[in-house]
């Protein structure tokens, strides 16, 4: 779980529930726009292509897609900034090429 260093996210409680959730609380570099950036990108992504269109009627319901998202999104999911691949896929090209 990658956040910046906001009170919400850095809070014990917040770093307690991500851990149970088998999350691993990891946090942007104080003062960094740019992590801060591709944090907030990948939130934005998440709602916009997973949580907005699909019925989640309660936090079980969303709890139980959330893995499957994330898979689906580094497994398949093309972003422009990897040349339309997946993360999977992009990284795979970089170490066949090392």
């Amino acid at each position: 779980m990658l956040s910046d260093n906001g009170s919400p996210y850095i809070a014990k409680d917040t770093r307690i529930f991500a851990r149970q959730l088998g999350l691993k609380p990891c946090f942007t570099p104080v003062k960094s726009p740019q992590s801060n950036g591709i944090s907030e990108a990948l939130v934005n992504t998440l709602k916009r292509d997973y949580v907005n269109v699909t019925p989640l009627p309660n936090a079980t319901t969303v709890l139980g897609l959330i893995a499957g998202w994330f898979e689906d999104y580094n497994e398949n999911h093309p972003h422009s900034g990897l040349k339309m691949r997946s993360p999977r896929e992009f990284i795979a090209a970089q170490t066949a090429t090392a």
